[in-house]
């Protein structure tokens, strides 16, 4: 004969119910670098100042818009470089996830998802800054210590890019 068995026992607890799962925000941005030289041994980079930190030129996504139209047209209300002034690398991007809280929306938490590229730029080319306080162009150097969260994992990934 058979018996059953209950393999959940009885608890005075209620299941809780699942979470919601975290809406997702897309968001892309660029590293833009230039060489100051013939022999690709002076490169520099830039970063955005925002009021308290260093940024890329990065935004969200709108719409069905792909990562790389989003880091395109970032790159151009930023800084004013034109798409036509970059060389992208096409064996080149970076993901990163992470949790954001939003002020704007009430303190709500969201699971970010940012795409990089990487685009060549002639020169160190001059910024139209809009949405930023000031614009820096610094010298390649690895490892860089600037943003240890987000910037740092970018900077470390393209150096073992070129490293290739």
């Amino acid at each position: 004969m058979l018996k059953k068995v209950d393999l959940m026992p009885e608890s005075s607890e209620k299941p809780k119910k699942p979470t919601k799962p975290l809406q997702v925000v897309r968001a892309a941005g660029v590293l833009l670098y230039c060489n100051v030289n013939i022999n690709d041994l002076g490169k520099f980079f830039l970063l955005m100042r925002h009021s308290n930190r260093w940024d890329l030129p990065k935004g969200h996504c709108d719409g069905d818009e792909s990562f790389l139209e989003t880091a395109i047209r970032e790159m151009e209300e930023e800084t004013g470089i034109s798409r036509e002034k970059v060389t992208w690398d096409p064996d080149f991007q970076f993901d990163l996830r992470y949790r954001v809280t939003y002020r704007r929306h009430g303190d709500q938490v969201f699971d970010k998802h940012v795409r990089y590229f990487l685009g060549k730029v002639p020169k160190k080319m001059k910024i139209s800054v809009t949405e930023h306080d000031s614009f820096e162009w610094l010298p390649w150097d690895p490892p860089h210590q600037i943003q240890a969260e987000t910037i740092d994992p970018l900077l470390a990934a393209v150096a073992m890019h070129w490293n290739k």
